[in-house]
């Protein structure tokens, strides 16, 4: 089968990403533009096509014929039209779980630095305001300790789950919020509203869906009765921007610390960039990056490989059933 990888660059530089075991033709390309025109062009005669940075559409794959597989070179599906995968017989990966340890740890470099200020003292110290000023800093911005304090976790997946461990050694109490509108289905899950009210913190962790669009907005904002820090490394558009900013603003939450944005790269008239560019103590931005370390990379193009390779032995062992029945009704 042919393959053909359209986003390598999206990968670290110097990374090995040799080609999949049972492919046969195999090209790749450093980057790939948004256009459905130059999608359909490079994967024309592929079999299998490898991204993780592109919306593919319908249009795409209704041009693709020989269109067999989407192999994600990341875990959330929500930038691929799945019914149309489904109408076309195309079969959709993600690489699910590759970052189950730097997203947990990129979370707490967010909280940590949100709760404590990090990047406003930073600045203290290279913008020369601590040499003119060697009076305590610390009213400015008061250091916020985690422990002691309560984590609400939403989306308890793989990384909720480590997300968890890391919050009880730092002597966290942990809360996993049920679904929305749903009896907590045992003792280890607590009722959404209630993981709202109680929480320090809420760590967004879930997939992006119709029912999780705008999860965080301005009437779930309005019953964090605790004036949380709100930490998403989950998808940009699981909080509405407009609302989080206006309750950042009126002090209905302590700060935002986030690696995913509504639009990304993010909007210049995103309400949120305002306050980072105001440098709010409690406003924490990342591009994206959570995922990023050197060892998720390596463990992603594993996954990768892993189940190229897989579907392709699948997909022989039905093509040569199918021939050995035909054979034998002959």
């Amino acid at each position: 089968m042919k393959a053909v990888l359209l986003d390598e660059a999206r990968f670290l530089e110097g990374l090995e990403l040799p080609k999949p075991a049972k492919v046969s033709e195999y090209v790749t390309f450093d980057k790939t533009p948004q256009d459905n025109k130059v999608i359909i062009e490079r994967c024309q005669d592929a079999d299998i096509m490898i991204c993780g940075t592109l919306r593919i559409e319908r249009e795409v794959i209704e041009a693709l014929p020989n269109l067999k597989l989407i192999q994600l070179s990341s875990s959330g599906m929500n930038t691929i039209d799945q019914e149309a995968c489904k109408e076309n017989k195309v079969a959709l990966y993600n690489a699910s779980a590759f970052a189950a340890k730097s997203v947990p740890e990129h979370t707490f470099m967010l909280m940590l630095n949100a709760l404590r200020a990090g990047i406003h003292y930073h600045q203290k110290v290279a913008d020369g305001s601590w040499r003119k000023d060697r009076s305590s800093q610390i009213n400015q911005a008061p250091m916020i300790d985690v422990e002691g304090q309560t984590l609400g976790i939403i989306g308890v997946g793989t990384i909720g789950k480590r997300v968890s461990e890391l919050a009880q050694a730092f002597g966290m109490t942990v809360l996993w919020a049920e679904h929305q509108g749903v009896e907590p289905r045992s003792d280890d899950y607590t009722d959404f509203e209630t993981v709202l009210a109680a929480a320090d913190v809420i760590s967004l962790h879930c997939p992006l869906t119709l029912e999780t669009k705008h999860l965080i907005n301005k009437d779930t904002l309005a019953k964090m009765s605790k004036q949380p820090l709100i930490v998403n490394v989950a998808r940009g558009a699981v909080v509405d921007s407009k609302a989080m900013a206006q309750a950042i603003e009126d002090q209905q939450v302590l700060g935002y610390a986030t690696d995913v944005f509504e639009k990304e790269p993010i909007a210049a008239d995103d309400p949120l960039l305002k306050l980072a560019e105001q440098q709010h103590p409690r406003v924490i931005f990342s591009p994206h990056v959570a995922s990023g370390s050197k060892n998720a990379h390596h463990k992603l193009w594993q996954i990768v490989q892993e189940q190229i390779n897989t579907f392709i032995n699948n997909t022989d062992a039905k093509s040569n059933d199918s021939s050995s029945n035909h054979k034998k009704n002959k």
